[in-house]
This record gives C-alpha cells, sequence and structure tokens, in this order.
C-alpha cells in the first residue's frame, strides 16, 4: 500500500481524524506509516493493510531516516508528550498537526522547540465516532483544510502541508492561528455544547419527547453522540474563544426569551436566524491564483485571502 512518488508521512495517532489522514495519504500515492499509542489500535489498523505500530521512537526514528512530513493527530492533551518525542527523536521533520485549536498547539510547539519546521493545520471534518474503525480516506473530500500562515511559516514547509491536505481531497484554507481558534468556537464548539444542552433537554421530556422526536431533534443532536472526553478535549483548550461566543448566544436566547414571555412571538429571532442559514448557503468559496509561495509578502496575500472565502486547490 505504498508510492515513491510523494514523501514520505508520519502520522502520530490513528484515530478518527489521523487514522483518516493516513488512508488518504496512502490513497494519494504516498509512503505512509504511523503510530497509535493502544496496541490493539495499531493492530486493528495492520489488519487492514497499513503500517501502524506502538513503538513512538522506532516510528519516529524512521521518520527522521525517511525526512517524513510528521503529522500529529492526537488529542490536545496528549501534545506535549508527544512533541518532546518528536524533539528527541525527529526534531528537523517538518510537522504539522490535525487538532482543532492552533493557538495551543503552536504554543506546545514553541515550548519543545519545534517552531522552526511547524505549519499548523486542521481538517475540517468529521463524526460522531471515533477510532482507527471509523476513519475513511474519504473523509476530507472537498472540506476545508486549515493551513497556518503565521509569521515564521516557510513557504517550503507551508507547500508541503498544503500539498498533503490537498491530495487527500481537501482545498487550503490559509489561517492565522488565532482567527482560526475565534472562527471555530463559532461553527464547530458552539455546535458542540448546544448539541449537549439540546439532547439534554429532549431526554428530560421522558419517553413521549423521544418517541415523538424526528429530523430537527436527530441532528442537531447529532454531535452529542461524540465521547465526552474527546468533546472536552476538542473544547476546553478554546476556552477563551468559547467563552465570547457562549456569551453572545445566551444574549441571543434570553432576548428571544423575553420576547415571548412579553409579546408572544420569536419573530426577530425566527428571522434573523433564517438570513443568517441563508448567508450561510449562499457563502461561495473562490480560488486564490495570484499569490506565489515564497514570494515578497505571500503571507500576508493568503492571510487576506483567506479571510475573504479565498482557498487553494493546487499549489501550480
Amino acid at each position: 500500500m505504498t508510492g515513491t512518488s510523494k514523501p514520505a508521512v508520519c502520522v502520530l495517532g490513528t484515530g478518527l481524524i489521523g487514522g483518516s489522514v493516513l488512508r488518504a495519504a496512502v490513497a494519494g500515492g504516498y509512503e505512509a506509516f504511523g503510530y497509535n499509542r493502544s496496541e490493539v489500535g495499531a493492530k486493528a489498523a495492520r489488519m487492514d493493510g497499513y503500517d501502524v505500530i506502538s513503538d513512538v521512537e522506532a516510528v519516529l526514528t524512521r521518520a527522521a531516516e525517511r525526512d517524513a512530513l510528521i503529522v500529529v493527530g492526537v488529542p490536545m492533551p496528549a501534545i506535549d508528550a508527544v512533541l518532546s518525542d518528536v524533539k528527541t527523536f525527529a526534531p528537523d521533520c517538518v510537522l504539522t498537526d490535525v487538532v482543532s485549536v492552533k493557538a495551543p498547539v503552536a504554543a506546545a510547539v514553541q515550548r519543545n522547540e519545534l517552531g522552526a519546521r511547524y505549519v499548523g493545520g486542521h481538517p475540517m471534518a468529521g463524526t460522531s465516532e471515533s477510532g482507527w474503525a471509523a476513519s475513511t480516506p474519504d473523509l476530507f473530500k472537498n472540506a476545508a483544510w486549515a493551513v497556518s500562515v503565521d509569521p515564521g511559516v516557510h513557504a517550503d514547509n507551508f507547500r508541503r502541508v498544503a500539498q498533503l491536505a490537498l491530495d487527500c481531497g481537501a482545498v487550503v484554507v490559509p489561517v492565522l492561528a488565532v482567527e482560526h481558534d475565534r472562527a471555530v468556537a463559532r461553527i464547530s464548539h458552539l455546535p458542540h455544547v448546544l448539541a449537549e444542552a439540546l439532547a439534554i433537554e429532549g431526554s428530560n421530556g421522558g419517553p413521549l419527547a423521544l418517541g415523538l422526536a424526528a429530523g430537527s431533534f436527530r441532528d442537531g443532536s447529532r454531535v452529542a453522540a461524540t465521547s465526552p472526553d474527546l468533546v472536552r478535549a476538542i473544547c476546553e483548550p478554546n476556552a477563551a474563544a468559547l467563552l465570547d461566543v457562549l456569551d453572545d448566544t445566551l444574549e441571543v436566547l434570553t432576548q428571544a426569551r423575553d420576547s415571548l414571555r412579553a409579546n408572544g412571538t420569536i419573530t426577530e429571532l425566527a428571522e434573523a436566524g433564517h438570513d443568517a442559514r441563508t448567508e450561510y448557503e449562499d457563502h461561495e468559496r473562490w480560488v486564490i491564483t495570484d499569490v506565489r509561495l515564497g514570494d515578497h509578502n505571500w503571507l500576508t496575500k493568503l492571510i487576506d485571502a483567506g479571510r475573504t472565502g479565498g482557498v487553494l486547490t493546487s499549489l501550480d
């Protein structure tokens, strides 16, 4: 399941996202191999024909020998330990990650003195399931994959990370770490919190409410099926941004409650929500074609393009 036309990829952590990166990289012609802390998880990947072991030193030694792009796919609480291993065994490899927050990961990378070769990443894809068995090579098809354009990112390193994202089927959204974290608090982390609350309130209605529940409840509470530990690992590292958007949301809900109590209507909420959803449905990506990686101000140009909906679909 390996090829020789593309550089090697080493995935650390082969759960839903990391495992899907490994599968997609192999499907895209990369020599790809990985590490999973659990031997049970590593064996499951090997049973499916993928090169995954539970010996991090051996994997990272191989990554250093192959000058592999290292993709960190472990939850945020395990980041420092994994980065310490990377510093020990493969400090010169280009490094990226697929963690759902960027600023805390970047800070951990700096603590471990790996910043010179790091380019943050975050594919905007997933399911409520977890583990190797949930992974699929098609998970990132047409998905947005955030790739860091923070100061200090080197063009050659950006190219390797962005090309992997493209070869996994995604489009690349260039973004600053802090702006990424503020954005995903609204469109990824807040939905987890609201889904949990919706699931709780539905359950509080007892068997009758659950028996009557249909599409809106099912879809709105879908991600509440995610493992609680994983939800915490996703949301809690982005606490500051999530608190801001929770305050905004509580204000919106409070105004709707007060309007319903005083006037018997939620017109303002319904109309504003409809308009916002229409804006989302009408949003169109546009393809960045006028930025050459490494040219003067290339990072600034990509930052501006990403902010206005620009994506990279190739690096030619």
